[in-house]
């Protein structure tokens, strides 16, 4: 149970990423909160989804660390908490009018593995989780 709550955890600690690849390096930044050609609505959604990926792996952290012993229901919240931004970030795409990033950075983006960098993010944390959770399902 505690490999399951430190792999959350660390997924946890992967909600403060938007925040730094949106405003803080400016190789990522430019295509975000620093792009002069983001509306500033944009920006403002931008700054909304940051915040909430802080927000829910706080959230998802302290469930696990402050609660002891842990139990698998604290294990199923937090990972949930810790799923949410993730999730979104996969379903974003089903909206009309949404890309992975803007044309003018379509070519200057790196594709590891051929998947914008932002969706492999995604599918690990997710990856993580369903193996802490398939970890866990033991002590249910």
């Amino acid at each position: 149970m505690q490999i399951a709550r430190w792999l959350v955890v660390f997924v946890c600690l992967l909600g403060v990423g938007g925040f730094i690849a949106d405003f803080v390096v400016w190789e990522t930044a430019r295509q975000h909160m620093k792009n002069p050609a983001w509306p500033k609505h944009a920006k403002f959604h931008n700054a909304q989804t940051m915040l909430m990926g802080i927000g829910l792996g706080l959230l998802g952290g302290l469930i696990l660390l402050l609660n002891r012993p842990l139990t698998i229901s604290d294990l199923l919240v937090a990972s949930g908490a810790a799923s949410l931004y993730w999730v979104s970030m996969l379903l974003a795409p089903l909206f009309p009018e949404t890309a992975w990033n803007d044309p003018e950075f379509r070519e200057s983006t790196p594709r590891p593995f051929g998947l914008h960098p932002q969706l492999l993010l995604a599918y690990a944390a997710i990856g993580i989780l369903t193996f802490a959770l398939l970890l866990s399902w033991e002590y249910r």
